[in-house]
């Protein structure tokens, strides 16, 4: 069997017969939105075949089921980066196991710097597309015509309903919501101050060292993604609040009560429609 599948198996096992119809990825800091779940079931990665674990500070490393604002939902609370030598491919499985243990739609959060001064640590910045800069495609190898095409298109990889959604709830709730387009780098060093110029010159307004590797697999399995990052700190030579990992985890902290109420207030609406 493949990873995902065995994977799979020990979700659905431990589930007890919810069926999710929603996966989230939560970032650096932002694993607090998983507590609101009810009747969770929480499964560390060590128990699940093939998850790449991540030995990051606020990455807790736990898949989460249960339910959330209504809709059955499963939650991955941190994740593996590039960066700690995960090969590209293991990253392939996390997200097809949300695809078969029933997900439809994939949620991912992240922590990310800002390329414009407009754009200031603590704003939420909805995912419109990304400029992939990691050098690494986890779709790299023999393809698995199981779950997808050999060539997937990544057009609209961010999807454009789903997006419209989020900012038509932003505003219900009093979040301030703007879109803008990420860019993920290899890390794990932070960026020079040319390398921030350049990037915002290319079209990123913000810059990662996650998410696009997740996003081109969930692409690939058919999912629909939405994706938001949590804006931690200036790029390099931007401003005062340099990138700092424990500045990072504090900032996140805090812009995950409002990313929190946003994310209820889609599920909550999305538990009012038959899956």
């Amino acid at each position: 069997m493949h990873e995902a599948e065995r994977a799979a198996t020990v979700v659905r096992a431990l589930a007890k017969g919810l069926a999710p119809r929603v996966g989230l990825i939560l970032g650096s800091g932002l694993g607090s939105i998983a507590d609101a779940i009810e009747d969770a079931v929480d499964i560390g990665y060590q128990e699940l075949p093939g998850f790449p674990a991540s030995k990051v500070a606020g990455h807790a490393g736990r898949l989460v089921v249960g339910r959330l604002a209504g809709t059955p939902v499963v939650c991955l609370k941190g994740r593996a980066h590039l960066y700690e030598g995960a090969p590209a491919q293991a990253l392939q499985v996390p997200v097809r196991t949300l695809k078969l243990v029933g997900c439809s739609t994939l949620f991912i959060t992240n922590a990310a710097g800002s390329t414009r001064r407009t754009l200031k640590p603590g704003a939420l910045m909805l995912i419109s597309d990304h400029v992939n800069l990691t050098g690494m495609n986890p779709l790299i190898g023999a393809n698995d015509d199981n779950f997808g095409p050999r060539f997937p298109a990544m057009e609209d990889a961010y999807d454009p309903e789903l997006r419209a959604d989020l900012l038509r709830l932003a505003t219900g709730v009093r979040v301030r919501l703007r879109e803008g387009v990420y860019l993920a780098c290899l890390g794990p060093s932070y960026e020079t101050p040319a390398e921030i110029r350049a990037f915002a010159t290319m079209g990123a307004d913000a810059v990662g060292m996650s998410t696009v590797p997740e996003v081109i697999v969930a692409r690939h399995c058919g999912l629909k993604v939405a994706a938001i990052s949590v804006i931690t700190n200036f790029g390099a030579g931007l401003g005062e609040l340099s990138a700092a990992h424990e500045r990072v985890l504090d900032i996140a902290a805090t812009a995950a009560r409002d990313l929190g109420r946003l994310i209820q207030a889609w599920l909550a609406e999305l538990a009012q429609t038959a899956p």
